[in-house]
C-alpha cells in the first residue's frame, strides 16, 4: 500500500494562479490525462485509470468553466480526506461507512486538481508539491484515524499500538522513495499514485465491510517488506556506482 500518484502518469498536479482560462475552450479529457508512466506499480494497478480519472472527468467538466482552480480542488480533496479520517477514528459503524466514502472521495477529487490544471494549462511546480504535501498529512491522518477508530471499536489497545507503528513504518517508507529519488536525480512525480489509489480504495473497501483491523495488518505487512527492499535496492545502487 505505498502512498503517493499516475494513469498516464506523471504528476503536475496543482496551479497556484486564481484566475479561470482565458480561451473558454472545452474540457478535453485527453489533454487532462499525465504522461505515459512505465513504473512496474503502474502497469499492473489500474484504479486510477479506469475507475477515479472517469469519475474525477465530471468534475472537472462541472468546474472547467468556473472560477475554481485546481489549487481551489486539492485543497477540497484534503478537506474531504481529513473529514473521513476523522469519521474513521469514531469507532462505530456508520461512522466508517461515511469515513470510508470520504476517504475514496478525495481520493477522486485529487485525480481531478492535476486533470484541471493540465487541461487549463496551469501547471506549476508549487501546485505539483502543494498535491504531494496535502496528500501525506491526508495519508497520515487517515492511517492514525483508523488506527484509534478500530481500537474504540474494539477496545484493543493492541491495534492502537499497531496501528501506530504502521504510521512510522509508513513515514519511514516514503522518507526512502523520495530519498531515493532524490539521489537518482528523478525529477517525475507520480510514480505511485495507482498504488495510493488501491489503498483508499482498500480503506473504503474494508470500511464498508467492517474489517479496518484486517488494514492495519496489511498496511504493517506492506511497509515493513517495502521499507526492507527499498532498503537493499539503495545500498546496490552505491555497490553499483562504485
Amino acid at each position: 500500500m505505498q502512498i503517493t500518484k499516475d494513469n498516464n502518469d506523471v504528476s503536475c498536479a496543482a496551479d497556484s494562479s486564481d484566475s479561470c482560462d482565458s480561451d473558454g475552450s472545452a474540457f478535453n479529457y485527453r489533454e487532462s490525462l499525465k504522461k505515459p508512466d512505465h513504473s512496474f506499480l503502474n502497469k499492473v494497478i489500474k484504479v486510477e485509470r479506469y475507475l477515479n480519472r472517469p469519475l474525477a472527468a465530471l468534475i472537472v467538466r462541472l468546474v472547467y468553466k468556473t472560477p475554481i482552480t485546481p489549487n481551489g480542488l486539492t485543497f477540497f480533496s484534503f478537506f474531504l480526506g481529513i473529514l473521513g479520517a476523522f469519521f474513521l477514528s469514531r469507532g462505530k459503524y456508520i461512522y466508517f461507512i461515511l469515513g470510508g466514502i470520504g476517504i475514496q472521495l478525495s481520493s477522486i477529487m485529487d485525480c481531478a486538481d492535476g486533470m484541471l490544471a493540465r487541461s487549463k494549462n496551469m501547471c506549476s511546480e508549487y501546485g505539483a508539491h502543494l498535491d504531494i504535501f496535502l496528500d501525506r498529512i491526508m495519508d497520515f491522518s487517515m492511517i492514525i484515524g483508523v488506527s484509534v477508530g478500530v481500537y474504540t471499536a474494539l477496545d484493543n489497545k493492541i491495534f492502537l499500538m499497531l496501528g501506530f507503528l504502521a504510521a512510522g513504518l509508513y513515514l519511514l517508507q516514503v522518507n526512502l522513495f523520495y530519498l531515493t529519488n532524490s539521489y537518482l536525480q528523478r525529477k517525475e512525480k507520480g510514480q505511485t499514485g495507482e498504488a495510493r489509489a488501491m489503498m483508499l480504495l482498500a480503506v473504503m473497501i474494508l470500511a464498508l465491510a467492517n474489517r479496518l483491523d484486517i488494514g492495519i495488518y496489511l498496511l504493517l505487512a506492506e511497509a515493513v517488506v517495502v521499507n526492507i527492499i527499498r532498503t537493499i535496492h539503495f545500498i546496490s545502487l552505491g555497490k553499483k556506482r562504485s
